[in-house]
C-alpha cells in the first residue's frame, strides 16, 4: 500500500494515505470563474509522480516534463514484502537514471538492511518479482505495463479500454499481461506475441522484396546455405589453427639466424666449386711434372769425335742437378697445394654439416609455432570469417523468413488457438471465478437486471479477454467496464499473489457516468478494499463529490488532506502555478 507521496519542493502539497478507500479531492472554490477547470489542480499529475517513481522510462505528454519541475526530486513511502517498515522510493527528474532505495531490496544478501542507488531496470526487475511475483522466466509479461492496469494514466489514453493501457498496444501484449493477473495461462497467450512479431517481420520483408536492391542485400534461401556452409568450413579451419599455433617470442632472430646459415652454405659449396677446380689442375701439373733429359748432348759431341774437356762436363752435371732441384720444389710446392685444397674442402664439408643440423633445428622450430604478429593476423582471419558468418546467417534466416508462406504462420495460428482453447477448457472453474466476480461488482452498479460477463476465448491472433456489461452503450458504461474489470483482475491477482494490494482511479474514468453508479462504484471500492485488504486511491473534482455525497455519507471519512484547488497559484499539488 501507498503510504506518502512526496516532493524536495518544499511548495508541494504532501500526501498521505491509509488503508481502503482514498479519495484525493479538488475542490471548486468560491473564488473560481465559472468557466475554471479543476484540471489544474493536480490530480492526473499525481498519477504521473506515482509512475515516475515506480519507473517510467519517457515523459512523453507527461506534466513532468515541465522546465519548472526539472530540479524536483518525487518519492514515495509503500509497503514492501518482507520490509518491517515502509520503503522509501526517491527519483530525480533531474537524473532520472537512478533510482533511490531506503531499504535497498534489491540486494538480497544485505545483512543489514541500508539505503542504496539502483538503475531503473534493476528497480522494475524488483517490482515484479515482490509485487507481481514474477518467476524467473516472465517471457511476454512485464512489469511496466501491469503498473499501467492499476495506474491508468489519462496522457495516454489509458482509460479508453479496459484490456489495453495505451492506443498503439498490441492486443496479444495486452492480453497477455491480463492473462497473467486472471491467472489464465498467460505462457500460451505470449505464444501469440512471438507469431505477431513473426508476421509483421514476414509483411515487412515482402514489401522491401519488391525493391530490386532487395535481392542483392538478402539474396535466396538456396544461395545464401551455400555460402553460409562455405563461411562455417573456413571458421573451423581457421579456429584449428589458431587453436594449434605456437607462439615463438624470438621468432625474427630465429629467422634470420636460419637465413644466415642459408647463405653460409651457399657461400661454401661456392668456394668447395673454386677449389674442387684448383685441386684439378694442380693434380694434373704435379702429373706433368718429369726430369729433362741431359745424356744426348753427350751422345752428340761423340757422334761428332768432339772430345769436350771435363770441365764443361762438370757444368752440365751443375745444371742437371739445378734442374732436378728445381724440379723436386715444384713437385713439393704442387703437393702441398694439393693437400692445402683437400683440407680446406673437408673443413668446409665439417662446416656445412654442422650448420646443416643446427639449421633444422631451426627450421623444426619455426616449422611449429610463429611470430606473435603472424599469430594476430591469423585471429584477425579467424574475426572477418566469423563476421562473415553472423552476416551471411542473418541474411539467410531473413531470407527464409521471406520466403515463409502465409499457410505456414496460419498453421502456427491454428495449432496456437487450439492449445489455448484446450487450456481454457481445463481452466473453466477459474473462468466461473473470474465472471462471478466481474457480475458481482456489474450488479452493484447497475442492479441484477443486465448481463455482465468477460468474454474469454481463443482467436487466430490473440487470446480474446473482453468484458462486457449489457444495456444501452454509452461512454458512463464504458467507463464502468473498465472500473468492474480493473477491481475484478485487482482482486484475482492479489489473492493469489500476481498482483500488489493497491489500485488507482484518476477522475476521468468517471467522465460521462451517472452520478448514482459514481457513488455505487466508491462504495464497492471501500467494500472489496475491506474484505481483500487492498488499498483504493481515487481522484475526484468537488461538484462530482457533491453530488453523491447522499449515495454514501461515508465519503467524507475518506478524504484525504490537503484538498487541492486551482483557484490560487499556490492551491495545486505543486504549490505553484506554471505553464
Amino acid at each position: 500500500m501507498f503510504r506518502q507521496v512526496r516532493s524536495s519542493d518544499e511548495r508541494f502539497k504532501t500526501l498521505t494515505f491509509k488503508p481502503g478507500r482514498n479519495i484525493l479531492i479538488a475542490d471548486k472554490t468560491p473564488q473560481s470563474s465559472a468557466t475554471a477547470s479543476r484540471n489544474g489542480a493536480g490530480k492526473s499529475s499525481l498519477i504521473e509522480i506515482l509512475h515516475f517513481v515506480l519507473g517510467m522510462r519517457r515523459l512523453t505528454n507527461s506534466v513532468l516534463q515541465n522546465a519548472a519541475l526539472k530540479a524536483d526530486t518525487f518519492s514515495l513511502q509503500l509497503d514492501w514484502p518482507k520490509v518491517p517498515d515502509v520503503l522509501s522510493v526517491s527519483r530525480s527528474l533531474n537524473k532520472r537514471s537512478r533510482i533511490n532505495l531506503d531499504p535497498d531490496i534489491t540486494e538480497n544478501g544485505t545483512l543489514v538492511p541500508v539505503a542504496g542507488s539502483v538503475t531503473v531496470p534493476k528497480w522494475t526487475a524488483a517490482i515484479g518479482q515482490s509485487l507481481f511475483g514474477f518467476p524467473d522466466e516472465h517471457v511476454g509479461i512485464n512489469a511496466r505495463s501491469l503498473l499501467s492496469l492499476y495506474i491508468r494514466r489519462v496522457s495516454q489514453h489509458g482509460m479508453d479500454d479496459p484490456v489495453k493501457t495505451f492506443p498503439n498496444q498490441s492486443m496479444a501484449d495486452a492480453t497477455t499481461n491480463v492473462a497473467y493477473l486472471l491467472g489464465l495461462d498467460w505462457h500460451l497467450a505470449a505464444g501469440y506475441q512471438e507469431l505477431a512479431s513473426r508476421e509483421s517481420l514476414r509483411q515487412k520483408l515482402k514489401k522491401a522484396a519488391k525493391d530490386p536492391v532487395f535481392g542483392l542485400v538478402v539474396g535466396t534461401v538456396s544461395e545464401l546455405r551455400g555460402q553460409v556452409a562455405a563461411a562455417t568450413v573456413r571458421v573451423r579451419e581457421l579456429e584449428e589453427q589458431v587453436a594449434a599455433f605456437r607462439v615463438v617470442p624470438e621468432y625474427e632472430a630465429l629467422q634470420a639466424r636460419a637465413d644466415e646459415i642459408d647463405a653460409q652454405i651457399r657461400r661454401t659449396r661456392a668456394e668447395d666449386a673454386a677449389d674442387r677446380r684448383n685441386l684439378q689442375d694442380l693434380n694434373d701439373a704435379l702429373r706433368d711434372e718429369h726430369e729433362p733429359a741431359a745424356d744426348y748432348l753427350r751422345r752428340v759431341y761423340q757422334e761428332l769425335g768432339v772430345e769436350l774437356p771435363e770441365a764443361v762436363l762438370q757444368q752440365y752435371d751443375d745444371v742437371q742437378s739445378f734442374h732436378q732441384s728445381v724440379l723436386a720444389n715444384r713437385r713439393s710446392y704442387l703437393e702441398e697445394e694439393i693437400s692445402a685444397t683437400s683440407d680446406r674442402l673437408d673443413a668446409r664439408q665439417a662446416d656445412r654439416e654442422h650448420l646443416g643440423e643446427e639449421q633444422a633445428t631451426l627450421l623444426r622450430r619455426l616449422r611449429d609455432g610463429g611470430a606473435l604478429d603472424a599469430f594476430t593476423a591469423l585471429q584477425e582471419q579467424l574475426s572477418l570469417a566469423h563476421s562473415r558468418l553472423q552476416t551471411l546467417t542473418t541474411r539467410f534466416e531473413t531470407a527464409k523468413q521471406l520466403e515463409a508462406t502465409q499457410a505456414e504462420i496460419k498453421f502456427e495460428r491454428s495449432r496456437i488457438q487450439q492449445e489455448v482453447n484446450r487450456d481454457l477448457v481445463e481452466r473453466e472453474q477459474r473462468i466461473a471465478e473470474i465472471n462471478i466476480l466481474f457480475q458481482r461488482f456489474a450488479t452493484s452498479l447497475y442492479g441484477p437486471g443486465r448481463d455482465a460477463y468477460i468474454d474469454i476465448s481463443a482467436l487466430d491472433s490473440s487470446l480474446r479477454i473482453s468484458p462486457h456489461i449489457g444495456g444501452k452503450n454509452s461512454q458512463g458504461i464504458s467507463k464502468m467496464i473498465t472500473f468492474c474489470f480493473d477491481l475484478t483482475y485487482a482482486v484475482l491477482a492479489h489473492r493469489n499473489g500476481r498482483g500488489p494490494d493497491f489500485l488507482v482511479h484518476d477522475s476521468h474514468l468517471f467522465d460521462g457516468v451517472d452520478e448514482r453508479q459514481i457513488a455505487e462504484a466508491l462504495k464497492l471500492a471501500s467494500i472489496v478494499c475491506a474484505e481483500e485488504g487492498l488499498q483504493y486511491l481515487v481522484t475526484l473534482n468537488s461538484d462530482d463529490l457533491a453530488k453523491i455525497e447522499h449515495y454514501d455519507a461515508s465519503l467524507s471519512q475518506d478524504i484525504i488532506e490537503p484538498r487541492l484547488t486551482d483557484a490560487f497559484s499556490d492551491g495545486g499539488l505543486f504549490g505553484f502555478h506554471f505553464e
